[in-house]
């Protein structure tokens, strides 16, 4: 059925979360379970209160954060989806992940809400750099501004290009695929209602029960995100399209 959906829509959509990146290795932001949040708290050290006020721990929080991503590689999901969108099944990819794994694996059409991970910029001027600079404690830019991660902070607003870009994907959208969201941080979770709004057909694919579930043509769970996306991938090749 999502196959069929996939290959005659179009404009299809897909919506990643972090159930994409865990997949990966990635530890969940959320997760209590996980080592990395047992160690800190996201909330008190990715924030604007953190950057000003305790920068020692938020470097120091940042520069884990940046390792572990660096040991991780995309998986074959984002594979699937980076060849879905060259053999233009898929137009965009709406993403709350900082990780940058979809355009490492080859997708160009990526909207990140959250922003990213891969690289830092200049408070002062605005300069981006690779972040493994801050793995080298190269903290500051030339012009003597400090470098911080080039992502959301808790006490920041979203950058409005991507939240208007992500708008029109969801109101373009024929067919939107959510990927291993919970679907309950805005504005993320509002993309799904205006795509049906619109007369789209909704695919929820997350491990646990989702808010939204209810408005979805169709929902899975308790499965992987890349052996669904595996089932789909097989089930195009075989109907040879």
């Amino acid at each position: 059925m999502i196959s069929s959906w996939l290959s005659s829509a179009r404009h299809a959509v897909v919506l990643t979360g972090a159930g994409m990146s865990t997949e990966s290795g990635l530890p969940d932001f959320r997760s209590a379970k996980t080592g990395l949040w047992n160690r800190f708290n996201p909330q008190q050290l990715a924030s604007t209160y953190a950057l000003e006020h305790q920068r020692q721990s938020f470097v120091e929080f940042y520069q884990y954060r940046i390792r572990t991503l660096r040991s991780c590689k995309p998986h074959e999901g984002h594979a699937i989806l980076a060849d879905w969108e060259q053999r233009g099944w898929i137009k965009q990819i709406i993403t709350q992940n900082v990780d940058g794994f979809h355009q490492q694996a080859g997708s160009r059409h990526v909207i990140e809400l959250h922003g990213s991970l891969r690289t830092v910029r200049c408070q002062r001027c605005g300069n981006t750099q690779d972040s493994e600079v801050y793995l080298h404690n190269r903290l500051h830019c030339e012009c003597g501004g400090f470098l911080r991660p080039s992502v959301v902070l808790f006490g920041e607003m979203l950058p409005e290009d991507a939240i208007e870009k992500a708008w029109q994907a969801a109101q373009k959208s024929d067919l939107l695929i959510v990927l291993g969201s919970s679907l309950q941080v805005s504005p993320a979770n509002q993309l799904p209602v205006i795509a049906k709004r619109n007369g789209a057909k909704i695919v929820i694919v997350n491990w646990e029960v989702t808010e939204l579930d209810d408005i979805a043509d169709i929902v899975i769970h308790n499965r992987k995100i890349g052996d669904v996306l595996r089932e789909i991938h097989h089930e195009l090749k075989e109907s040879g399209e």
